[in-house]
């Protein structure tokens, strides 16, 4: 496992993060059947861990808050906050209202004093990035939260925010998680030169693009009842569509990688992952196995490394900045609404 350090931090996480969105009823009910993965994970030398509050409702910090007792100093942890918890009106968001709630609820489940790294899981358009700072640095000062990171923010606003922390003296941003495949390559576009000005982290996520870089999935064909298609099937069933004549270039350029994969001598998910690890501003790959099985197959690549003629060849059938997964985004942004796009007649 090869270890890289977070942005300008000289905090030195594993090239491969352990995701746990499958941690909880969204994949694995029990204690018992997540255990193995972490095992394996932490075996291999996965030293950083991420998880998020809204995952299966809490579930999947309360798993893994028991699951680390006796080896919490042995392990980064990440987890994630923004998304709504409940049904009260003030249960989201970046507010110090709900932030300082939110943090507290997150280091009871996951049964710790503090949190090595805490992120915003989405940009909140109705608080100001002040007050936001304003409230993790108060967590940062009383020793509950250690790093703070963001998620699925615009280039924009990681500027904004900088500013922001630098104008007013206060904690920054080390690190933005966002979603990243050779299928959705839109943070390179203007991210990524907003995160390597700042210095600032990247881990990305949904780097196998919700499981269509596994090479499982065929335009047109039927899924398996037990794939992620199926589970998610109210998310994914659009990108599987064979009526839906905007899935044929994305299975095309599958197809494509595939051929390229069995050149290389690599699987797909290998080539797919190698990938994410081969730009300069990315500092881990985020990977959410659902079996112990599946995050196995994952961990053996996770020394591949892509010649320039591969990463030539890819950029041939996928261009720099381009997305053609538009589901995996993270959020969809409140200035996309119809009413945000026309004027009031």
């Amino acid at each position: 496992m090869e270890y890289r350090v977070l942005g300008s931090t000289g905090l030195k996480v594993s090239s491969f993060v352990l995701g746990t969105g499958t941690f909880g009823f969204w994949g694995n009910n029990t204690k018992k059947e997540c255990e193995p993965i972490l095992d394996e994970a932490l075996a291999a030398g996965v030293n950083l861990i991420d998880t998020a509050d809204v995952y299966s409702s809490g579930q999947a910090e309360e798993i893994l808050g028991e699951l680390l007792k006796g080896r919490r100093e042995d392990i980064l942890l990440a987890t994630k906050g923004g998304f709504p918890m409940g049904s009260g009106p003030n249960q989201s968001g970046s507010s110090k209202y709900w932030i300082k709630r939110a943090v507290e609820d997150s280091l009871r489940r996951l049964q710790t004093d503090y949190i090595d790294l805490y992120q915003l899981h989405l940009p909140d358009i109705h608080t100001d990035i002040e007050e936001t700072l304003d409230a993790l640095t108060d967590l940062v000062r009383e020793g509950k939260i250690r790093y703070i990171g963001t998620s699925n923010f615009q280039a924009w606003q990681v500027t904004e925010a900088q500013w922001t922390s630098e104008r007013k003296n206060v904690a920054r941003f080390v690190s933005e998680q966002s979603p990243y495949s050779i299928l959705n390559r839109s943070i390179e576009f203007d991210l990524l030169a907003a995160t390597a000005k700042y210095g600032i982290g990247v881990l990305v996520w949904s780097p196998l693009s919700g499981g269509l870089l596994t090479g499982k999935y065929r335009f047109g064909e039927t899924y398996s009842s037990d794939s992620r298609a199926a589970t998610f099937a109210g998310n994914l069933k659009s990108v599987v569509d064979p009526n839906r004549e905007e899935n044929r270039s994305k299975f095309e350029a599958i197809a494509k990688l595939q051929t390229l994969a069995d050149e290389a001598g690599l699987t797909l998910p290998h080539l797919a992952m190698a990938f994410t690890q081969s730009h300069p501003s990315i500092t881990s790959s985020i990977i959410g196995a659902r079996t112990i099985e599946q995050l196995r197959e994952t961990l053996k690549g996770s020394d591949v490394r892509l010649s320039n003629d591969v990463l030539d060849a890819i950029d041939a059938i996928v261009p720099p900045g381009v997305t053609l997964d538009a589901m995996e985004k993270g959020w969809t942004p409140d200035w996309l609404q119809a009413d945000k796009r026309r004027f009031k007649r």
